[in-house]
């Protein structure tokens, strides 16, 4: 049976269509838009906050008025001026950069450790720019909304939980890309933009360059592993580095060069990036094979060997290589008046628990038990688990796809709760991040010498290429700057 809108809300609907044509800001010609700028930038707001909770800011000061600086010199001289932009570098190993509407833009420390100058930086903030200049979001959105619209009001039906509902263990927060044609324009505007603000729009293809090595090493190395690879979705994915409309649009914006000279910022951009966090953060957690460790709360788990680690702000989810099942682990406060099955009834608001067992792990307390529940798969049974330590306890919640295999990961999930531990010597060092060291090339060094000594274990000497523009073949020169790890 068809969902029926309410009157109310198909009125608001029509509202918006007869006033939703308005001037795009860079063409000048009507767009069909279903939300004014003022709209446009509440929605920018609301989305910057969602993704605040789950994508934390990385906190250098350094590189953030690198980026707040280039950012703003950059808008300065796009189509919206006087619009309010707020530039975050995220905390994410990902390669990737994404704009939200109203002016709000994205660059991870991952995407910054592969860069090698400010010019370099300035076109994936130009391009970025572009996205907001030419309301693609919005766009996007407005073609969507009356599809939003009916999708919200088919999952109020559904009666499916909130944010600490298993429905969202695998909802990983991911912005893709716009389309060809939108990408394309985001070039053209960012070149644009980068040749106003004094750098060579040729930068542009150096990214590309620069990211398509980083993109084909992490195709290669998620295959291997089973698993899809994390890419950048904008500036190289929509097109190869050789792409003819590509640099049709890079070379056309060199006519908006104010100067003959242009600024690189090599050397300055690459001494900024001394002390940047590598892969996993300390804040965040390390994953080293199936096992996780958390320096600042002090503990150590396994999961089942093979399984994907996805570690998130607020869980950890982890999936066996067949996808057919998931577990999470998620903190909260505990009760010390209520013992580790109580929690748990209180947790689920049910009593309707089975299989149901106390434990106890390494000196802590827990409870496991059997309950229906929402999951990304529909209605399903789920295994949870508990363990209580100190004033925290750690929720453990896993279920299996097929109806027919309900239990199938039942002891992956329990063995997983039951590896719990506080940090031992060996694995503290273990928890420690790694960090990029900004040095002098020695004389006669070589990449096969320096990853001979660096503390990345698997690809070591393709990494140090990657970082350093120089995948898959080169040598760094005396005294050149480089990147290391340590």
């Amino acid at each position: 049976m068809a969902a029926v809108l309410p009157a109310s809300i198909l009125l608001a609907a029509l509202g918006w269509l007869i006033t939703g044509c308005a001037t795009n800001p860079v063409t000048g010609s009507s767009d069909f838009v279903l939300m004014s700028e003022e709209q446009e930038i509440s929605l920018g707001q609301k989305y910057s906050t969602e993704i605040s909770k789950e994508m934390p800011a990385y906190p250098d000061p350094v590189l953030e008025e690198l980026v707040q600086r280039v950012g703003k010199k950059l808008a300065q001289h796009s189509h919206r001026p006087g619009l309010e932009y707020h530039f975050t570098i995220v905390d994410s190993t990902q390669v990737n950069a994404f704009a939200l509407p109203g002016g709000y833009i994205y660059i991870t420390r991952g995407m910054l450790a592969y860069l090698n100058s400010e010019a370099e930086l300035a076109a994936v903030l130009g391009h970025e720019i572009g996205h907001v200049t030419a309301r693609h979001s919005v766009r996007q959105q407005s073609t969507s909304a009356v599809t939003g619209i009916l999708g919200a009001v088919l999952a109020a039906s559904t009666g499916i939980q909130g944010a600490d509902s298993l429905t969202n263990l695998a909802g990983t927060a991911i912005v893709r890309g716009y389309g060809r044609e939108h990408e394309l324009e985001a070039d053209r505007l960012g070149a644009e933009y980068l040749a106003r603000s004094g750098y060579d729009p040729e930068a542009m293809l150096k990214v590309v360059s620069v990211l398509k090595n980083q993109e084909a090493f992490e195709i290669a190395v998620a295959k291997e592993q089973g698993r899809q690879p994390n890419v950048y979705h904008g500036l190289f994915s929509t097109h190869p580095d050789n792409d003819a409309r590509f640099r049709e649009v890079v070379n056309a914006a060199k006519k908006y060069k104010t100067d003959g000279t242009s600024r690189v910022g090599r050397d300055s951009y690459l001494l900024r990036l001394d002390g940047l966090t590598f892969g996993d953060s300390e804040r965040e957690g390390v994953v080293r094979g199936n096992h996780f460790y958390h320096k600042d709360l002090d503990f150590s788990l396994s999961f089942p060997p093979g399984w994907e680690i996805n570690n998130q702000t607020s869980r950890v989810i982890a999936t066996p290589k067949a996808k057919d099942g998931l577990v999470q682990m998620t903190m909260a406060a505990s009760d010390k008046q209520l013992t580790p099955k109580q929690f748990l009834q209180q947790q689920l608001k049910s009593n309707k628990l089975w299989r149901g067992e106390s434990f106890s792990t390494n000196g802590l307390q827990g409870y496991t038990a059997v309950a229906i529940g929402d999951t990304p798969y529909g209605r399903r049974q789920i295994r949870y688990a508990v363990v209580y330590r100190g004033n925290e306890v750690y929720i453990f919640a896993g279920t299996a796809r097929s109806t027919d295999q309900a239990g199938k990961y039942d002891a992956d999930i329990v063995a997983t709760a039951k590896s719990f531990h506080p940090l031992n010597e060996a694995e503290r060092k273990l928890a420690t991040e790694k960090k990029l060291d900004i040095i002098r090339a020695p004389k006669g060094a070589t990449w096969s010498s320096l990853a001979r000594s660096s503390p990345i274990t698997h690809y070591a000497e393709e990494q140090l290429r990657l970082l350093n523009d120089q995948y898959p073949a080169g040598e760094p020169m005396e005294s050149e700057i480089l990147k290391i790890v340590r």
